[in-house]
């Protein structure tokens, strides 16, 4: 499949400089962090959240837990995980499971953790479980320019 149309006329249209990386098929963040010999810091993973009647992504590594908690005093109580129905036609153009972490091409405001925002260099799903997206820190700030950041992970154990 490789890159999301969606994600990838985004990218063009933005101008963002990135590479390709096929790899084995992973069905989870960590697995694909693996195959690929690449930091589970460095690799960001999109979580589609709903609020307040619509959708947001929050985006964070792949080595991370998520802390809704966190994330509701950040946004409001009305802050809950998306369900995989509702991820599936928010992100049409992808493979079940398989998120960018950018959101504006879908519609989504973005929340961005700051511990990815560190990273001098940025891996991401390009919306099928075959395909990584690696971009420089400075490429990366630019998607996320306008983005809501905070801290809302931790490190798994």
């Amino acid at each position: 499949m490789s890159i999301a149309p969606t994600l990838r006329q985004y990218l063009i249209a933005e101008n963002i400089q990135y590479d390709e990386i096929p790899h084995e098929l992973t069905m989870s963040s960590t697995r694909t962090a693996e195959a690929c010999h690449v930091s589970g810091d460095r690799l960001a993973k999109g979580i589609v959240l709903r609020r307040d009647g619509g959708y947001m992504l929050a985006v964070m590594p792949a080595s991370h837990h998520l802390h809704l908690l966190e994330l509701r005093k950040k946004l409001g109580e009305d802050v809950a995980m998306a369900d995989e129905t509702e991820i599936g036609q928010l992100f049409r153009d992808c493979a079940h499971g398989a998120v960018p972490a950018v959101g504006k091409c879908y519609g989504l405001d973005l929340i961005v953790d700051d511990s990815i925002e560190a990273q001098p260099e940025i891996y991401m799903k390009a919306g099928d479980h075959e395909t990584l997206l690696h971009l420089s820190g400075a490429q990366f700030a630019r998607l996320t320019a306008n983005a809501l950041h905070g801290r809302f992970s931790s490190h798994d154990a």
